[in-house]
């Protein structure tokens, strides 16, 4: 009789919502965390027979119309960091004390919190899968818009808080020009949309799991929405056709759970002004399942 090897559930999860738009230049993003909420999550983690789920809450995040935007080439910059701030406290609390934090975005910004949080609890950065059709690696040199959301890879690559060895993303398919030599110099791995066709998902993964799970690291996956076709996902700010299908998506979360080697995961950049019906947050929350072991069989 073959031997169930999947990995063990996890014990404990603590939700933390960033409601976050600062970082983006559409608005609507900050309902995320909520659309998130309102889409069952927690009951459908305990249904995965997870004993504890705890819900901390959304940070406090100021609104637009109150802040001024002092530096046009990262606007809000230091309003944001203070929200990341307190956001690594609480990622960081959360790990030190046996959780397993889901941080809800929120745009992608928020992702230097959590990656410094993930850092100082275990001393040293997580291997990081980024999921995304963008780089996300601007910095306020390079980027022609100043949304810092286009800019988290950066910051947490200059700050320590990722190594760029053990740092894999999956998705790419709008990347400027000035990002490709970004990314290029950074020793990034990254695969594009077109990796995934001529490799499929599945060699993809076996692919990352090596270089973000090296050594046995602990892995965190920060999954923007945006990296799924939007017929799948709508309800992103920054939607571009020829993305992951929902199998793909799925498969992804799926084999990192099969590692054992997940310890925290970052859903940002749904918003619901402009989804169908709550459908990017309800498969949102099937990828957060499928990460913590749901599965067909």
């Amino acid at each position: 009789m073959a031997t169930d090897i999947r990995p063990s559930r996890t014990a404990r999860v603590d939700v933390i919502g960033v409601p976050m738009d600062l970082g983006a230049s559409r608005r609507g993003v900050d309902m995320g965390p909520s659309a998130i909420r309102y889409a069952k999550l927690n009951e459908r983690l305990r249904e995965l027979g997870i004993a504890e789920v705890i819900d901390r809450g959304n940070l406090t995040v100021p609104i637009r119309e109150a802040l001024e935007a002092t530096d046009s080439s990262a606007k809000y910059l230091d309003v944001i960091q203070r929200v990341c701030d307190e956001l690594a406290q609480l990622v960081e609390a959360s790990v030190r004390s046996g959780g397993l934090p889901i941080v809800l975005g929120g745009d992608h910004s928020i992702a230097m919190g959590t990656l410094a949080g993930l850092t100082r609890a275990r001393s040293a950065p997580p291997g990081l899968v980024w999921i995304d059709a963008h780089s996300d690696i601007n910095n306020p040199q390079s980027s022609p818009s100043g949304n810092v959301h286009g800019m988290p890879l950066w910051f947490a690559l200059e700050n320590g808080y990722a190594l760029p060895e053990t740092t894999v993303q999956i998705g790419l398919r709008d990347v400027d020009e000035i990002e490709r030599r970004l990314l290029r110099e950074s020793g990034v791995r990254a695969f594009s949309m077109t990796d995934v066709d001529k490799y499929g998902m599945t060699t993809i993964m076996s692919r990352t799991l090596e270089i973000a799970g090296a050594a046995g690291r602990a892995i965190h996956v920060s999954y923007d929405m945006d990296a799924i076709d939007p017929s799948e996902a709508p309800g992103t700010g920054t939607p571009v056709k020829g993305g992951l299908s929902f199998r793909e998506a799925h498969l992804a979360m799926e084999m990192l759970y099969e590692s054992g080697q997940l310890r925290s995961i970052e859903m940002v950049e749904i918003n619901p002004i402009l989804d169908t019906r709550n459908q990017t947050a309800s498969l949102a929350v099937g990828l957060i399942c499928s990460a913590l072991g749901k599965s067909i069989l």
